[in-house]
């Protein structure tokens, strides 16, 4: 959010003739009076005017979309009869005013202003990008890691069904689907910092409990509540790079931050595998709770990045320095809990239910999720069931994965150069966002190609390297479709971007913690080659859903109800902001013209004493 002085967004459309009338009334007067006390009665009636007009005007209220994360504007159709108009009332947490939203008063960011985030030093702003994404590598490395102890797990609590075991995945993916939809908005209301601090530090204590398990359980409830409350870093972690760094360079921070939690999938097995090996299963969690210690220390180094949070905090800083309740920001309207609750947890599923982009991306997403998730339960079985190698060297096979994902994001440059080598929208002028769609049609292609190839290069007698490889494409083909169709959605939905992506989220989460279910059963009835082939066949199947959105997904966004009214309520606002700003003008050239009128009343007076 770029600095400015001061901004005015709510005031509504009205006559400025009983302005000119009073100020005439004003300057007939014989007495003098200064320019700040008839600025003052020029505001009061002005006021006045404005509360006669204001009771049915559209409110506007701002609020933050996540994981793009950008401040954006939204209008309300609620109409404020019963309100008292222009007025700053106490929602949640903030401080009432009982002034009316004088420009002159609001608080915000100045032009190269330190306090906001945007322009701290370059350096701490790498750090920080580097601490919020090793934190939440640590979160999505635990739902992983998990897969190295299952045998040892198997013989603690004399479990005979793999299966079973597997449980651990699905009630940790659960956790993560019903923390993201739960919590997302409570960094509205108080800050990224406090919720960082208070979600990391139940995460890691609820390690504790897994690691002293003496039952299947007790590991499977402590998992899921410590995935709810660690869930709060996936969720609001694209939000606190978007607070930090301009549009122009918000793809290539995305891309650096992506770097932990792509890969955690990848380092959870490759440090459970030495771990279970040489210290035993319970020795996976008390690694994590190492880890997750060290990101909650990672987190007291961080200051609060959410504008709005650091703008109330302003105000409310400023009404008790001077005593003046005038002093506002306009993000003092919060919303109360319940009610960000009741939007988070009923918009996302009418969206992934209603919305045609939701409905084939969810499905599309959801089933490569859920693949890249089987294979944490196929890669064992492979390697060490028909390989016989030693769990620690299991968790190495995945490092093809790893680095396949990380070819995705080190690309970047390269990826945005052709997506802006498409032709512009001539609506927005802006790149289109099914040029986002061509990266994924590429990935769509490499997965399948990836989970072929290691479906016939599996066999023991291959030499160990090709299904290693094989991880490459695959490994790229994930890291491109959950990058670059996150980024469609976004582009796509704009203020309710974060809705689509909460209900994506939970969609993804319940099918990739219920096909691993499978992942035994599966390979051990149709054998590694054919089970493969299987998942392969279901990938490719589904190659033409990114190939009709590249196609035809203008058309098919134009036909969404609820962009169309996006769209019809960002021309609103502009059109408000429009009026907002003309009547500022003319109350300015009101107020001159009246500070002339009164020189001149005040040199007539002075003629006669002259004489």
């Amino acid at each position: 959010m770029e600095g400015k002085s001061s901004t005015s967004t709510s005031t509504p459309q009205e006559s400025s003739e009983p302005i000119i009338a009073d100020t005439k009334r004003s300057l007939a007067r014989p007495s003098s009076r200064s320019s700040s006390t008839l600025s003052s009665d020029l505001s009061s009636t002005h006021s006045t005017d404005s509360d006669s007009s204001n009771q049915d005007a559209h409110s506007l209220q701002v609020y933050n979309s996540e994981p793009d994360c950008t401040l954006s504007p939204q209008v309300s159709r609620q109409t404020s009869k019963n309100a008292v108009p222009l007025t700053r009332l106490a929602t949640g947490r903030s401080t009432a005013t009982n002034a009316t939203t004088d420009p002159r008063y609001e608080v915000d960011f100045e032009e190269d202003d330190p306090k906001n985030p945007r322009n701290w030093p370059f350096w701490y702003r790498g750090i920080i990008i580097f601490l919020i994404s090793y934190s939440t590598m640590v979160v999505v490395c635990y739902s992983t890691s998990y897969t190295s102890g299952i045998p040892g797990m198997m013989s603690s609590f004399n479990i005979r069904s793999e299966t079973v075991v597997v449980l651990g995945i699905t009630t940790y993916l659960c956790g993560l689907a019903a923390g993201s939809v739960v919590l997302a908005p409570l960094s509205e209301m108080y800050g990224r910092r406090p919720v960082y601090l208070v979600s990391m530090t139940l995460f890691t204590i609820l390690v504790v409990p897994c690691a002293l398990a003496p039952n299947l359980e007790a590991v499977l409830v402590s998992r899921f509540f410590g995935a709810f409350f660690g869930a709060a870093m996936i969720g609001n972690a694209p939000g606190t790079v978007s607070d930090i760094v301009p549009d122009e360079w918000r793809a290539l921070a995305f891309s650096c931050w992506s770097i932990g939690p792509m890969n955690g999938p990848v380092i959870g097995p490759v440090i459970g595998g030495f771990v279970f090996q040489y210290l035993g299963w319970r020795w996976t969690n008390w690694i994590v709770l190492i880890m997750g210690g060290a990101a909650l220390g990672c987190i007291c180094l961080i200051k609060e990045t959410y504008a709005p949070a650091l703008l109330r905090q302003q105000a409310a800083r400023k009404r008790k320095e001077t005593g003046d309740s005038r002093w506002w920001s306009r993000y003092d309207d919060k919303a109360s809990f319940a009610s960000l609750l009741k939007l988070n947890l009923s918009r996302p599923f009418v969206m992934a239910f209603t919305e045609p982009i939701c409905i084939f991306w969810n499905l599309y997403i959801a089933v490569v999720y859920a693949v890249l998730y089987l294979c944490f339960v196929a890669y064992p079985i492979i390697f060490s069931q028909m390989r016989h190698w030693e769990p620690g060297f299991v968790g190495l096979a995945y490092s093809g994965i790893g680095c396949g994902t990380l070819i995705a994001i080190v690309c970047e440059p390269l990826i945005r150069r052709m997506i802006n080598s498409h032709a512009p929208d001539p609506e927005t002028a802006r790149v289109p966002p099914e040029a986002m769609v061509s990266i994924v049609c590429i990935g769509a292609f490499c997965i399948p190609i990836g989970e072929l190839i290691f479906a016939w290069t599996c066999a023991p007698h291959i030499p160990w390297i090709a299904p290693i490889l094989a991880g490459l494409p695959f490994g790229f083909g994930n890291g491109a479709v959950f990058i670059y169709a996150s980024n469609y959605l976004v582009h796509s939905y704009g203020i309710y971007a974060a809705s689509a992506l909460a209900g994506n989220a939970v969609l993804r989460s319940a099918m990739g913690g219920t096909l691993p279910l499978a992942g035994p059963k599966m390979y051990a009835t149709l054998g590694p080659e054919w089970a493969g082939t299987l998942l392969g066949l279901l990938e490719l199947a589904l190659v033409p859903i990114p190939l009709i959105f590249y196609r035809y997904g203008h058309r098919i966004r134009m036909k969404s109800v609820l962009i169309r009214q996006m769209r019809d309520d960002q021309a609103k606002l502009e059109g408000k902001k429009a009026r907002a700003t003309e009547k500022s003008r003319q109350k300015e050239e009101i107020e001159d013209k009246g500070k002339e009128k009164e020189m001149g009343l005040e040199s007539k007076e002075l003629e006669p004493a002259e004489v």
